[in-house]
This record gives C-alpha cells, sequence and structure tokens, in this order.
C-alpha cells in the first residue's frame, strides 16, 4: 500500500459507498472498494437466492459505474468471459472464491494460467488485458460477492464449451434496487 491508500478513511456502510464512489472516479475505486467493511446484514434487501444459478442483484447503475451483489449457492460458478473492455473489482462479503484466469496459447486455445481463492473482505481485480476468468464459489454453504464495473457493462464474451469459441452474451439483472 502507497501513502495515498493509508489516507482513505474506513467505509462503514452501503451509502458511504455509493456516496464516496459517486463523487470519485475510477481512478479511484481500488481505494475505495478496499477500504470498505460492511456489516452481516448490509446487503439484506438486496439478497436473492436461486439454487439454478447464482444471481446477479443491481444496488447502482449509472453511466460512471455499476454495483451488483452477486449470491452463489454452493457449487455455482460463472463460465470463463470478458468484462466488454471494462475494470472490474470482486470483494466477497461473505464465503470463499476460486478465480482462475485463462490466456490463449499460441494455437487460439484457452489455457489456465492462474488461480487464487478470496475470502471475506479480499478484492480482485480484472480486466480484459489480464486474460479471461471464471469465478467459483467453493465454499460449503452460500457465498455472496460485490462487483464494481467502471463502466457498467452491457454485454461480454463468454466461452461456450461446446463450440469451443466466445459468444457475445447480453447481460441482465435478476433483480434492481
Amino acid at each position: 500500500m502507497n501513502s495515498n491508500e493509508h489516507s482513505t478513511k474506513t467505509l462503514q456502510s452501503l451509502n458511504d459507498l455509493i456516496t464516496t464512489l459517486s463523487k470519485g472516479d475510477k481512478t479511484t475505486y481500488n481505494n475505495i472498494i478496499q477500504s470498505i467493511k460492511f456489516q452481516k446484514n448490509t446487503f439484506d434487501e438486496y439478497v436473492s437466492w436461486s439454487e439454478e444459478c447464482y444471481t446477479r442483484n443491481c444496488i447502482v447503475d449509472n453511466e460512471e459505474y455499476e454495483l451488483i451483489l452477486i449470491c452463489w449457492c454452493k457449487g455455482h460458478k460463472t463460465s470463463i468471459h470478458d468484462h466488454g473492455g471494462e475494470e472490474c473489482w470482486v470483494k466477497v462479503i461473505e464465503g470463499e472464491f476460486k478465480e482462475t484466469i485463462y490466456k490463449k496459447n499460441e494455437k487460439g486455445e484457452l489455457t489456465a494460467v492462474k488461480s487464487t481463492i478470496s475470502k471475506q473482505n479480499e478484492v480482485t481485480y480484472m480486466k480484459d488485458f489480464m486474460g479471461f476468468h471464471k469465478l467459483e464459489n467453493v465454499s460449503n454453504n452460500r457465498s455472496m460477492s460485490l462487483h464494481l464495473y467502471a463502466k457498467p457493462i452491457r454485454k461480454c464474451n463468454v466461452f461456450d464449451e461446446n463450440s469451443k469459441s466466445f459468444v457475445s452474451k447480453d447481460l441482465t439483472y435478476n433483480t434492481t434496487a
């Protein structure tokens, strides 16, 4: 951490986070998302669960950023995907997640190049130049993660296992605040 990161006060609430994000620009988002510590019940009004697939629950969607709570049941995972050219920070609210990063090799095939486990309050960062990634809930319980995108992502490329190629996917929400 540099000295600027220490000067960011610890944010205490979701409203603090939204206000601070709205006043800042994307160069400050990393410090902001790292600094907040949430109470266990912070997201109660945004939570929705599905046994079928993780849920994307929109908290804020404006021209500058998108803030989404994703609720995962045990074993849920994303497809390998990009972020439509936008930056993405993921903060673990509850549970544990495995992130696997992929790159195309000289034959154009995807290969896993790195896997990490993230736990409560840890933050990961992804942008398309870093490759593609997949997230998976590896805890034995339901888990939640907060996703901050600068700017909002309306479409992304998702790896189709059957055709072994990427397809464009329009992104939607399960719930909207």
